[in-house]
């Protein structure tokens, strides 16, 4: 069985994404409400979570809640995020102990005010730990992130800050929610669909995707070894030959 143990540490992604999809259908598959499947998403958030400082993977990006998921049925949304404002109070000693820095991507803003202020509240409080940055997407959306990038530059470019001569990839980069963070190594996305839906689209350019069929409460740190092995089985080109690699 893999496990943590067996990995290659001198391989391991800087940068892990995850799709954490699948919490409604497994409480489905029990005869429960959704809300029941992402309460116990949140034990699974835990335990990758710590499976990754273990690791001493640098970044974990975890897609929370998408700017489509605000079209959920109201109690559904209400719970998530009751369980965010909870679960932060809940792991901020967690975020401490383990060095963890808290960080938050997508418009947060739009966030309930209860739920904004815990979340800036513990971002604060972890901004000067230099462990793992374990950044959370929160009404966040792809699109709307870069929409929004343009937006930004060319109103520069209009005011002559940035001449259109000097837009590159590191401008457009500056410009987007994780201008901070280094771009996706591994994404994994559980539940088994095969999709992207709207998640980190300019950073996850040269990722390794693994799609895992298992939902979301049953990713377990197995689950998480197996997808980091695979990650190190294969070759990671860039546009290149396998001879020029070598």
């Amino acid at each position: 069985m893999d496990n943590l143990e067996e990995l290659d540490r001198n391989k391991l992604p800087h940068h892990v994404a995850i799709i954490m999809d699948g919490n409604g259908r497994w409480a489905k598959k029990q005869g429960k409400l959704r809300v029941f499947g992402h309460e116990n998403g949140v034990n699974t958030v835990r335990e990758t979570v710590e499976s990754c400082v273990e690791l001493g993977i640098e970044y974990l990006t975890l897609y929370t809640f998408s700017t489509e998921n605000w079209k959920r049925p109201k109690l559904e949304v209400d719970t998530l995020m009751k369980l965010l404002v909870s679960s932060l109070k809940k792991e901020l000693k967690t975020f401490s102990e383990n060095n963890i820095r808290l960080n938050a991507i997508g418009n947060i803003e739009s966030l309930p005010k209860r739920a904004y202020k815990e979340l800036v509240e513990v971002m604060g409080k972890t901004k000067q730990n230099t462990g793992m940055t374990l950044t959370l997407a929160l009404s966040y959306g792809a699109r709307e992130e870069l929409k929004n990038a343009v937006k930004q530059i060319s109103a520069k470019v209009k005011n002559n800050i940035i001449s259109i001569e000097n837009i590159d990839e590191t401008i457009i980069n500056s410009h987007l929610y994780t201008h901070d963070l280094p771009d996706v190594d591994l994404l994994i996305r559980t539940s088994g669909e095969h999709r992207i839906s709207n998640f980190l689209l300019w950073q996850i350019a040269y990722a390794e995707l693994y799609f895992v069929d298992v939902f979301w409460p049953d990713f377990s740190s197995q689950q998480l070894a197996k997808a980091i092995k695979s990650y190190q089985n294969r070759e990671r080109r860039f546009g290149k030959t396998s001879e020029q690699l070598n």
